[in-house]
């Protein structure tokens, strides 16, 4: 897909929780067609210890109000300020990056969708392209404890959706790879999103059960375009930019331990 720099407005800024923010941009003209599971890369004002842009998945999509989310955590001083901006204020975003999820080439595919902490993030979009394909996503979301679980009523508006925590405040307690519904239903493909320890779990799993299995990488990333090469992951077919080549890979590709 074409690359391109625009300058939108914030249209909403919405606090999720205490570390998080969503930030709905649009402008006047139509944005550009995006993929599930691809990113966008921010410009950070009002900053001066910032210099770079901050990678950021591509939250949801729509169109009937041409609004574009990003879910942003406030990690540091860049995503800090990108939390702070207002309504009106303008944000420069070069979009939409990476490679995306795959659509499955079966309606009949029973897909479940894997996500901890901000990685729930490209996982809502991604539902609801699945649904308006005619394919009825699960979602497994996981995280420390309930008052962490981020968008769940979006999600349930897209898909059946169950969760796991930590401490049992929500769902079934535990991680995402012992939740009962793994042996409830025969999954047929599966798309994850999140910390690098429970990507492996989930890859592991899939990889244990025949089920084609899809990551969304998380390396540092600065360029967004494969220049730099801060976010290179090492796999079967060699080093890869995380930012050009992914940031959704095959597990099959991977280097894991799995």
């Amino acid at each position: 897909m074409k690359k391109h720099i625009l300058d939108l407005t914030v249209a909403e800024n919405v606090a999720v929780q205490e570390r998080y923010v969503l930030l709905k941009l649009t402008q006047e003209e139509p944005l550009p067609e995006m993929a599930p599971g691809q990113f966008a890369e921010l410009r950070v004002d009002g900053s001066k210890n910032t210099f770079l842009r901050r990678p950021i998945s591509i939250n949801y999509v729509d169109k009937e109000k041409n609004q574009v989310w990003f879910l942003v955590a406030k990690v540091g001083e860049g995503t800090q300020a990108l939390a702070r901006v207002r309504e009106g204020e303008t944000i420069n975003v070069v979009l939409p990056l990476g490679n995306g999820f795959s659509m499955p080439e079966n309606a009949s595919e029973k897909v479940l969708l894997v996500g901890g902490g901000v990685g729930v993030a490209p996982l809502l979009y991604f539902g609801l392209c699945l649904k308006q394909a005619g394919i009825q996503p699960s979602f497994l979301l996981g995280a420390k404890k309930e008052s962490e679980l981020i968008e769940l009523e979006l999600f349930k508006q897209i898909g059946d959706v169950y969760t796991t925590t930590e401490d049992g405040s929500h769902g079934e307690q535990g991680f995402v790879t012992q939740h009962s519904i793994l042996n409830q239903i025969k999954f047929d493909r599966i798309s994850t999103c999140g910390p690098k320890p429970m990507m492996v779990s989930v890859a592991k799993y899939a990889k244990n059960q025949g089920i084609k299995c899809e990551v969304s990488l998380e390396n540092k990333m600065a360029c967004g375009v494969g220049a730099c090469l801060c976010c290179v992951e090492n796999t079967l077919g060699g080093h890869k930019c995380v930012c050009k080549d992914g940031p959704v890979f095959n597990i099959n590709d991977l280097l894991w331990q799995i």
